[in-house]
């Protein structure tokens, strides 16, 4: 049985290339497109899965909104590439607006010692249209002084779609700079895949790190790709190397472009819940373009415990394996959050991206659906725009409450917690910075949708409110994002 759950997770890796150009079609609202277009240009093969932006929820018929925290940057390094390097503006599928905006670091304090997790927020006015407000969530993983011991494997996909330069050449290098983090007490093995899988290094102590580069080194695509057996392989060394109270995750490089068959997709996913107990984590990171299948490494980072990565540039991984290292040790997972918007203060909400992430009322005190995980040191925000109810006491009764869940890295319970917010009637210019930043970047992209929802808002105007911030800034990546705005509004 253990087996065939191993072999079942396999499955997932193509949960999200089952679609053609022929199939795609609307469903639960939800649009499954394959390829990338500029309107001139195709990347055949590249394949997204493109959500309709969340409407307005009448709060007098829905007070309740829940959904799922999403901690990945892939799509922020996605939309980064086809702006910088592709001079183009991308696709809608590639355009994860709660990936944006969790992609930088804010630096929310941390205030809460009794969990693993902080939680912070406030209410503006809303910039793009001022008769609404908006409403910021913060959340910030703990810091842990002394990082345990990890147990990594490395799955590397070394088929033939992967020779290239963008590809396997620059994984080798982000997996050499994660040697560099290592230490005597963690341990590393290397698992490819190809026409077969292959163990190219026995989990070997990480401070042997000559031996383990050496053998990155030698790595070179050629073949077809048969991902099951390497994803047995590397989940079977996992186990047998598992570190109690350690971080135990396998680290997967490849385009996604899978050649293994689909079962049910029902019973995969119920395989795909029973592997989570195992405790191994998982890291996925995508790399080029042509045929990319984006949609399916979202899907294998959302139902397995992990996140995911794009890579597109040497300092994105540098992001990754050194400045965000203390990402690969969660602190929470299945964190959900579940919001109850009070009808003396709003008559409806929209909550901004986390389109995929979205969870039943039911799911919220239900363990066992999951959900995203927090990283040590990590923050993540999710935005409300809300329509105000006209109550000239709205400062005399929280907006909303949010309720929290999450549960330790080993448990199987889910421990709750609660924040209340006041709307102290600020204007946006009033608001903080984190409020100003991630507003923002949302705005970007609606911006890059022309999205029915973006009021009044222009490059402009998004430059002015950027230009306001004040935010910490060490590698650069925000001051990055504003030329990248700047680009964009020349497409």
């Amino acid at each position: 049985m253990k087996k065939q759950i191993l072999f079942s997770f396999a499955f997932l890796l193509l949960l999200a290339s089952c679609y053609t150009k022929e199939d795609a079609a609307y469903e639960n609202g939800i649009y499954n497109s394959n390829t990338a277009y500029d309107g001139n240009t195709e990347f055949v093969g590249d394949e997204y899965i493109e959500y309709i932006e969340n409407p307005f929820v009448e709060v007098s018929e829905q007070p309740i909104s829940t959904f799922s925290i999403d901690a990945d940057g892939a799509s922020y390094a996605n939309v980064r590439r086809f702006i910088t390097q592709d001079n183009q503006l991308p696709p809608l599928g590639a355009i994860r607006t709660e990936e944006l905006i969790n992609y930088f670091d804010l630096d929310y304090d941390f205030e809460n010692s009794a969990h693993p997790i902080s939680l912070n927020g406030e209410v503006s006015v809303c910039p793009w249209n001022t008769e609404n407000k908006l409403v910021r969530i913060g959340m910030k993983g703990k810091d842990i002084p002394q990082l345990p011991a990890s147990n990594f494997v490395f799955l590397i996909d070394v088929s033939g779609s992967m020779a290239s330069e963008d590809k396997l050449e620059m994984l080798k290098s982000g997996f050499k700079l994660l040697v560099d983090e290592l230490s005597a007490e963690d341990r590393v093995a290397i698992v490819t895949y190809a026409g077969s899988a292959a163990v190219i290094l026995e989990s070997t102590a990480g401070d042997e790190k000559e031996t383990i580069k050496n053998a990155i080194d030698q790595l070179g695509a050629g073949g077809g790709t048969a991902g099951a057996e390497g994803i047995v392989t590397a989940y079977e060394i996992a186990e047998q190397y598992f570190v109690e109270n350690g971080n135990n995750r396998i680290v997967v490089g490849t385009d996604g472009d899978f050649n293994i068959g689909i079962s049910n997709q029902e019973d995969l996913i119920d395989l795909i819940e029973e592997k989570r107990d195992l405790g191994v984590f998982i890291t996925v990171l995508g790399v080029g373009r042509g045929n990319l299948n984006d949609g399916a490494l979202e899907q294998i980072a959302n139902n397995g415990n992990g996140t995911y990565e794009y890579i597109d540039n040497i300092e994105q991984l540098r992001k990754v394996f050194i400045y965000d290292y203390d990402k690969f040790f969660t602190v929470a997972k299945d964190v959900k959050v579940q919001v109850e918007f009070n009808p003396e203060n709003v008559s409806a909400y929209r909550l901004i991206g986390y389109e995929n992430r979205l969870l039943e009322t039911e799911d919220f005190e239900d363990d066992s659906k999951d959900a995203g995980e927090l990283g040590a040191n990590q923050s993540v925000t999710a935005l409300y725009e809300i329509v105000p109810f006209d109550n000239p006491d709205f400062r005399d009764v929280p907006t909303f409450t949010i309720d929290f869940r999450y549960k330790e890295p080993n448990a199987d319970v889910s421990v709750p917690l609660e924040l209340q917010i006041f709307d102290e009637g600020y204007a946006f210019e009033e608001a903080s910075s984190f409020m100003r930043w991630t507003a923002s970047v949302a705005a970007f992209a609606m911006l890059l949708r022309d999205s029915e929802y973006k009021g009044n808002c222009d490059y402009e105007q998004l430059n002015t409110w950027l230009n306001s911030t004040n935010l910490a800034d060490e590698h650069g990546f925000k001051a990055q994002f504003k030329d990248i705005v700047n680009m964009a509004s020349n497409m």
